[in-house]
């Protein structure tokens, strides 16, 4: 075998790894941010059951405390405008503080009334919202745990240049702000 031969097959074996680790580490993109996805899907399903929980408890309250219009009127319009962003996370993290804030002064207002907080119908609403609230928290830990690992797997080398190549982009987390009064899960309290 000659020199030049060695060479060759040298380099035709760099060439060969090389390409198999470019396709392991685009698999690995892929995998991480289908991952991702997902989780932003089990988010969005716990989303869509709070919306669809608020306009029944709206209209629980409705039948105790009529005249406090406004507040109604807040948590309908905080509600709406949750279902209808369709953002960044970011973005979708900024419409669900003020809807959190709109349910605390909901729940408020119901301390006001206690007909209200003694009605079964209200406290299973209540309840369940608490539900869904955990699960939204849950669902939103494990999409910010997939955006991490993929987030780190771009930034990392070598990683990174595959990633540039392919025009794969970090995610954003979905966090609530730091100085959000909805950092806590809406609390129920009877």
């Amino acid at each position: 075998m000659s020199v030049l031969m060695i060479i060759l097959l040298v380099n035709l074996a760099c060439v060969v790894l090389l390409a198999l680790y470019v396709a392991s580490a685009y698999n690995s993109f892929i995998r991480l941010r289908t991952h991702a996805s997902e989780a932003w899907s089990d988010i969005d399903v716990q989303m869509k059951r709070r919306y669809n929980l608020i306009p029944n408890l709206v209209e629980t309250v409705k039948g105790y405390a009529s005249h406090e219009k406004d507040t109604l009127e807040r948590v309908i319009a905080a509600r709406n405008s949750a279902m209808g962003n369709q953002g960044s996370p970011g973005e979708q993290a900024a419409s669900e503080n003020m809807l959190s804030g709109a349910l605390k002064s909901l729940f408020a207002l119901s301390e006001a009334y206690p007909d209200l907080k003694a009605n079964t119908n209200f406290m299973r609403l209540a309840e369940e919202l608490s539900e869904v609230e955990d699960h939204i928290q849950k669902a939103r830990r494990y999409y910010n745990g997939n955006v991490r690992e993929l987030n780190t797997k771009i930034e990392s080398f070598p990683s990174n240049i595959v990633a540039r190549a392919f025009d794969i982009k970090q995610r954003d987390f979905f966090e609530l702000d730091e100085a959000s009064p909805a950092r806590e899960a809406v609390k129920v309290s009877f």
